[in-house]
Parts: C-alpha cells; structure tokens; sequence
C-alpha cells in the first residue's frame, strides 16, 4: 500500500505536542504503532487529535454493535472477532487536510493481540474509516513503512527491512530528551519521586533544564547508584507541569566488564524471587549446554519461543517473574523479568535497566514510553539483551543477544530501589515514571516522553 501525503511530500501525521511550555508540531510518517521520519507538513488543518480518537472510538463502537459484541475484521481467509483494548493517542495523526491515521490494541477471542492501523477520510465534523489494516499480531509486525524514491511511503516486508527500519542505530547516537508530566489533582499532603538518569560508560548525561512545580532534594540510591528527585507537595501543586530536558550522548553497548560483584546479582528481588520451580524449569531448558554463555542464549530463546508481548488484562508490566511464568505473556517488564530468574536459577548473575527506546526512522517526536533490558553475566563480562525487541523481530534475535542499539537512554538501574525518604509502599519496584503518594496511596501521574535527535 503507497501512500501520499500533500503536494505528494510522503506522509506528514501531524502530532502536537505540549513540551516544555511550548507547542510542539512535529510531522512523522505512520510506521502505525511506530514512527518514521519527521517532515514538516505542508498543510492546515482544524483537526487535533481528540478529533480523530473521538471518530475512531465511534466507528470501533458502531461496529461492535453492528459484530453483536465484536469488532469483526476480515484477515487472511478468516474473521477476527476483536475487543477495543486502547487506541494509542501519541500516535493519532493527520496525513492532509482530510486525510487521518489511527492505530489501536484489539484482543482477539481466538487469544490473540493485534495491532490495527486505520486510515480515515474527513474533518471535525465527522471522518469515515478508509482501509483497515493489521499491523502487528502479538507485538511482532506484518510488515514495516519506507520511504521511497518519490517521497511516497510504502509498506515493506519485514525479513528483508533494515537494523534501521526495525529501530536499531548502531554505533552513536545524540539527541536530546524531554520529560514531562502532569500532577492530578492533589487534595493532601503528597510525596513524588522521578528518575534524574547518570552518565555512565555508555552514556554522557547532561541535564539542561529542570522545571519543577516547587524546591526539591535529590537522593542517593545507593545499590545500583541511581539519583532520584524528590519533593513534597500540596493542594497548590495540582495540575502543575514538571518538565525535564536532557541532552545525551549514547553509544551502542557490547559485552563489558565492570567492577561490581556479580554474585550479588544472584540475589532475589521481590518480583524476582528464588522460587524452586524457576531451579526445576531453568535445569530443563539448559540441560546439555556447557558453559553460562551459551545456556543463558538456551533461555534467551526459551522465552522468545513460548513468550507473548501482549499487553492485555491484569497482571502485566510489574516485571513479576511468577506472573510471566504463568502467563506467558507480557510486555518487556515481564520478558526480562522472566529471563533474570531463569538465569540466576542456574547461578548465572543478572540484572534490570530501564530507560526509553527512540525511534531510530525519524529525528524527533514522541517516545511511547518506558522500555526495559536486562543483562547477565557470562565469561567475565556482561552481556545485554532485549528479549521483547528480538520476540517482536526475529531477525534481530541474533543482535539483541549481546548488544542494545545506541538509541536508548537509560534512567536508572535495579530493582526494588530504597531511597530515604522512601514511598510508604516501601522499596520502588522500578523507576521510569513518576512514583507519587497522595496522603500514602499510590496515583497514577500522566507522561509524556518526546526527543529531538542532534546527531547529523
């Protein structure tokens, strides 16, 4: 399928951003649920993002009514008999003045997840669906966007799509990094943490600018040497913005030595526990391999061959290693979780990052959140891996066994991070979004993550 955007430019989505204070409008082409290079729109028009998720909701309604129950949507020979799990607002986007995009998380009763792109014809007033397309099924997609010769975009197959197409950057990266988020409102006295990323051997972190809503203290965590910021708020900090921007120097991460101990990251974490069933089944999957190099790939791949990324119900994404032994789905939280208990299972130390991907087909933008890795240890050094990245795109299992792409930024390190003044909740499970207690609960804080590569 090629598509067009105006003046025939290729496909400016238009996403607007507030960041920072600022408006923000950067045009990306639709890789539906993923983004590609940024280009700036050659069009207006009245529609803003509500527009589009109010009228995708509406036609996802209407044909659920009409589906007796389901979104039903043919699919090779088959009819898919689909649930709305979530429309991905940091992906709704004008193509023209008339032309819109959409992507959005189905379930499926045949126990699948699928990833649905739908493009839509109209304006504020009203917009018809056009073509409907699966994207992804379990995370891992059917096929990629490129850009052609004559500026158009065009879907390609995903065996033959580049490292780049499929949002690796080897070698070096530059770029800088915008955090926001959004208090609720707050009605009592509220305590909020927030991760302040370090430079390291992989990468150089400078913080340029850190608008908080009021003073702060940064603390030390001192197991796997994190900073966090923390402050205290009340009810006049409600709906109040904090606004971070970092500018970083990332380089691509082989196997490495350091100086910590390995063996203490043979110990358990909460969600990580030393459980006999982990010993029983990691015995298994690694019976017959000599050598930790090469049984923690025979549990790399045991978890690529019965894992699915599937982000859908309760239970996922609190990297609980139980609940992804028992489900065998998740997203990357329960992935490397998974894989760190197998690993230390068979006394192989391993370990848990978290940060964000960037998308490596365009240069600026929206980021879609947290993303997560692990690494363990083998030979002297430690290896990175990305489990849910190879799941999703098999031909880079070979390269997410022993590298991350240089297009990363890692907030903090570990599990179970104890900071003094801690959460009520007690030890934080991990850090990536804001953690924040209101009168000792726990309250959801709205993010958004976008970048500017500086790199040329």
């Amino acid at each position: 399928m090629k598509v067009f955007g105006m003046g025939q430019r290729g496909i400016p989505l238009t996403l607007i951003y507030s960041i920072l204070g600022t408006s923000l409008l950067a045009a990306v082409i639709c890789t539906g649920c993923n983004s590609s290079t940024a280009e700036k729109p050659d069009f207006e028009s009245n529609v803003v993002t509500g527009d589009i998720e109010r009228e995708i909701k509406g036609h996802i309604d209407e044909q659920v009514r009409l589906g007796e129950g389901y979104f039903k949507l043919a699919f090779k020979e088959k009819e898919l008999q689909l649930k709305l799990v979530r429309v991905h607002v940091e992906y709704l986007a004008t193509l023209g003045v008339t032309s819109h995009f959409a992507c959005v998380d189905l379930a499926g009763v045949d126990g699948e997840f699928y990833d649905v792109d739908f493009f839509l014809a109209g304006d504020e007033n009203g917009m018809t669906v056009t073509k409907t397309m699966v994207h992804k099924i379990n995370g891992q997609p059917l096929y990629v966007w490129e850009q052609q010769p004559d500026k158009s975009w065009d879907t390609a197959p995903v065996d033959s799509a580049s490292h780049q197409l499929l949002g690796t950057i080897e070698g070096s990266d530059e770029f800088e990094f915008y955090y926001k988020a959004t208090l609720p409102k707050i009605d009592s006295p509220a305590k909020i943490w927030l991760p302040l990323p370090q430079s390291d051997k992989f990468q150089t972190v400078k913080a340029l600018s850190l608008d908080l809503p009021t003073k702060h203290r940064v603390l030390e965590e001192k197991k796997h040497g994190n900073k966090v910021i923390y402050m205290e708020l009340g009810p006049e900090h409600s709906k109040k913005d904090i606004k971070m921007i970092f500018a970083v120097k990332r380089l691509e991460k082989g196997a490495y030595r350091d100086d910590v101990d390995p063996k203490s990251y043979l110990e358990p974490d909460r969600m990580v526990p030393n459980k006999e069933e982990f010993k029983i089944q990691a015995k298994k999957i690694v019976a017959g391999k000599d050598g930790d190099l090469v049984k923690a790939r025979a549990i790399y791949d045991y978890i690529i061959d019965e894992m699915r990324y599937m982000k859908f119900g309760e239970g996922w994404g609190q990297g609980d290693a139980v609940y992804a032994c028992n489900s065998l789905y998740g997203n990357c939280t329960d992935f490397h979780s998974f894989f760190i208990a197998l690993s230390r299972a068979v006394d192989i130390p391993a370990r848990f990052a978290i940060g964000a991907g960037l998308p490596s087909e365009r240069d600026d933008g929206g980021v879609d959140g947290y993303h997560c890795w692990a690494e363990f240890y083998a030979e002297g050094k430690w290896w990175p891996v990305d489990i849910s990245e190879a799941d999703k795109y098999s031909s880079l299992s070979i390269y997410f066994f022993g590298h991350h792409p240089a297009n990363r930024f890692e907030f903090t390190k570990g599990r179970d991070l104890v900071v003094d003044p801690g959460p009520e909740s007690g030890p934080i499970n991990f850090l990536a979004y804001p953690v924040l207690e209101i009168a000792g609960a726990q309250v959801k804080v709205k993010r958004y993550f976008s970048f500017r590569r500086t790199k040329k």
